[in-house]
């Protein structure tokens, strides 16, 4: 197993193109993704705004993947998990996530939440194996709330169903 550990302010520059590679496995979903899928999907953050994270974690030197996690509603987010594809299938998104869950607790926080695609086998069904549960948009803090909104403006919601998940942290 690579190595799991914080991101070096030297690999942040790695980190786009990183996410446009792992945005291929979209592709090639059986049945397709919707078509346009992933050229339609917003683009990859920036060093900048990477460099802007509350923490991001990296798998291996170079990375081969990341989770990235930000606050929303006063506990830790989810915001992006990204595993090369020539890395796929081997639990690196696992430990990615099991890491973050491991740091945002001991961070002080309870719960940590995230979006995603509710029927891509690598996200919605992968994240319910990793402790996560699907949240009732009644059930959605304020920010939460903005961020699906926010998603839907970016067109996300056309491609296929989106859901706010949660995990309580122990």
């Amino acid at each position: 197993m690579l190595e799991i550990r914080p991101a070096a302010l030297s690999e942040f520059s790695l980190l786009p193109a990183l996410e446009a590679d792992a945005d291929r496995a979209f592709a090639t979903l059986d049945p397709p993704f919707p078509p346009g899928a992933p050229a339609d999907f917003p683009p990859p953050g920036t060093a900048e705004s990477y460099a802007g994270a509350f923490h991001i974690v990296v798998a291996g030197r170079p990375p081969v993947g990341f989770a990235r996690l930000e606050i929303v509603d006063g506990q830790a987010h989810l915001a992006q998990l990204a595993v090369s594809p020539e890395h796929a299938r081997q639990g690196i998104g696992r430990a990615l996530v099991l890491a973050a869950k491991a740091w945002a607790l001991e961070a002080g926080f309870r719960a940590m939440t995230l979006c995603t695609f509710a029927e891509v086998p690598f996200n919605g069904p992968f994240y319910a194996s990793c402790g996560f549960a699907e949240l009732a948009d009644r059930a959605l803090a304020p920010e939460l709330r903005q961020l699906r909104r926010e998603e839907a403006a970016l067109g996300l919601d056309a491609m296929g169903r989106r859901v706010a998940m949660s995990a309580e942290l122990r």
